[in-house]
């Protein structure tokens, strides 16, 4: 047995003499330490220290004891970095003894080029919705072939249902989902079962509803930079030092702590940072000297940067890879058809189709329209490895009007040659829960806030949909999902008893060519590949593996194509893969030199 725990620099910690609090408050001059283990509860003034830090430790304080920050005008605020809250974000914080668990589990990881990734949302996953839960599935995604989780967030968020980005105290596990042994116990069965797990979290922004960092720490934030969100964390400006760290330790402490075999990082183009070092660049830096096991840190970076990828031999310096929305969108046009919004930029064009498979970015520093700049720089000179594909994920289905699942708006043909496309190319495959078995259960946005704020998103999401022409009627619009609905949240729920045999075992099917011929290649392949279209959605990519080549020819549209045959061992055919290509048509080809 052993014990994995975090001393965080604040907090809450226990310690042989008591438990020991401090709190970063340097809009304040004093600050009480309100526990409240019985009905009276105790006030214990905090002493300051330097730069706008209070401490103090108290034996009248245990594991288990609940407590709170009363600022000079009264008001009472839990624990910025609480590692549990009993009862939801405006409730006390409970002292949490990271020893008092014990694992059992020896892991040593697993290797990137391994890793097949299932995103999931913990309150959706399961009817029950909780870590518990999550862990009677794992024997389902070992099956499949699925070697590492990457969870959606769970830091503590108002409410008793969120997709997880409006976390406000991100050190605790969000109570819905259980208390913090619960999740460990998920980690742990989760490697027993040999699947690494990764947590998602969010360094762009704060929740709008109990985040109480500007009421004590109002330099926590600046107005010299903004995101989408409002003002932006302050990274790089003055008392920008704890709130750095405040970051940093919180990916430390999910690593060390919870035993995490990665993160993935939201919106990182959203991370402003004009620093000597950026954020992202130190935290990386102090992640990977952290942890003695493979490290996965993976993006969301809207702005294409190669630099966050670059490799010494095979190895990441920083980040491993970056979620390819490219390769999401190319594969979706060609699926649909469809034009509205950014996908505009990407139906019909056969160059983005071809470099989103072969080199990774399709955008690599030309002009993007829907975004009125040029967006991404080259990245042919990555391994594939450096991207994560995917034809669904929680933003690609949720961000819809009404969360309906690609496989509800292509024709299944086209779903199962997107799917040999994906899950055997080089880049990192990324399923979205339930779509191995095709579920056709919709992935709505959905929250719980109260009030004016819920007023507020429920009319937001309404006018974000009216300027798409098929949301010009407000009666259409009134159609659209109540986010703040209790229905919306439960309609995600996945059909557990509804499974399609018959799709899944194509998946596992496709999981195990992809871990038998695919694999054994990835440390081969330095760069990305060569391309070359042959009609409308059709076309022939080659990668270099030493004395082998690995050959996709594909044809993505409803025609007829003629492709050059390519001579080896053929690892997948789908569709009419002869001297002629039918329609929706994929094949996979091994060459030896």
């Amino acid at each position: 047995m052993s014990v994995h725990g975090r001393a965080l620099p604040q907090g809450a910690s226990v310690e042989a003499d008591g438990v020991r609090f401090r709190f970063w408050a340097p809009g304040v001059d004093e600050v009480t330490l309100r526990l409240e283990d019985d009905a009276v509860g105790t006030a214990l003034a905090m002493q300051p220290r330097p730069d706008g830090w209070f401490e103090l430790l108290t034996d009248k304080a245990r594991a288990g004891s609940r407590y709170l920050f009363e600022l000079p005008d009264g008001l009472r605020v839990p624990d910025p970095s609480s590692r549990f809250q009993p009862n939801d974000v405006h409730g006390p914080s409970e002292v949490i003894d990271p020893a008092a668990y014990d694992w059992t589990v020896a892991w040593n990881g697993r290797p990137w080029d391994e890793v097949v990734l299932y995103e999931l949302h913990l309150g959706s996953f399961t009817p029950e919705g909780t870590f518990r839960a999550a862990i009677g599935k794992l024997d389902h995604l070992r099956d499949l072939g699925v070697t590492a989780i990457e969870i959606m967030p769970v830091w503590d968020f108002p409410g008793g249902r969120n997709w997880g980005y409006d976390g406000v105290l991100p050190y605790a596990p969000d109570s819905s989902y259980g208390r913090p042994e619960d999740f460990k116990a998920l980690v742990e069965a989760a490697h027993a079962r040999g699947i690494a797990v990764l947590l998602d979290v969010v360094y762009n922004h704060f929740g709008p509803d109990g985040n109480f960092l500007p009421a004590y720490a109002p330099k926590f934030f600046t107005e010299r930079h903004h995101t989408p969100w409002g003002a932006a964390v302050n990274y790089d400006g003055e008392s920008s030092g704890p709130v750095r760290e405040f970051v940093i330790e919180n990916a430390l402490y999910w690593i060390e702590e919870f035993q995490l075999d990665g993160l993935r990082f939201d919106a990182v183009h959203a991370i402003i940072d004009d620093g000597p070092k950026h954020l992202l660049v130190e935290l990386s830096e102090r992640a990977r000297a952290l942890s003695p096991r493979p490290l996965h840190l993976l993006l969301e970076n809207e702005d294409n940067e190669p630099r966050r990828l670059t490799r010494t031999g095979h190895d990441p310096v920083h980040y491993t890879a970056q979620w390819n929305d490219d390769v999401h969108h190319v594969l979706h046009c060609a699926a649909t058809g469809e034009r509205t919004g950014y996908y505009e930029d990407y139906e019909g064009n056969d160059v983005l189709l071809g470099k989103a498979l072969a080199e990774g970015f399709a955008y690599q520093g030309q002009m993007m329209p829907y975004r009125g700049s040029p967006r991404g720089e080259p990245s042919f000179a990555l391994p594939p490895g450096a991207f994560v594909a995917f034809i669904q994920n929680h933003d690609q289905v949720g961000n819809r009007a009404f969360g309906e699942r690609l496989n509800t708006i292509a024709t299944p043909d086209a779903m199962r040659a997107l799917a040999a496309v994906y899950l055997l190319l080089p880049q990192c495959p990324m399923i979205f829960m339930g779509e191995e078995w095709g579920t056709r259960k919709p992935f709505p946005f959905f929250c719980d806030f109260s009030g004016d704020l819920a007023d507020a998103v429920r009319k937001g999401r309404r006018e974000e949909f009216a300027r798409f022409p098929e949301f010009q009627d407000p009666d259409k619009r009134d159609k659209i999902p109540d986010p703040l609905a209790e229905s919306t949240f439960t309609s995600a729920k996945l059909d557990w008893d509804a499974i399609d045999a018959d799709h899944l075992a194509h998946y596992r099917r496709l999981i195990s060519a992809r871990r038998d011929h695919v694999v054994p290649l990835l440390p081969l392949i330095e760069r990305g590949g060569s391309w070359t279209p042959f009609g409308p959605k059709a076309l022939q990519v080659r990668w270099l593996a030493g004395d082998r080549t690995l050959v996709l020819s594909a044809n993505l549209s409803g025609a007829r194509v003629t492709i050059p045959a390519a001579h080896g061992e053929i690892v997948w055919a789908e569709g009419e893969t002869g001297d002629e290509f039918g329609p929706w048509s994929v094949r996979w080809t091994l060459e030896t030199t």
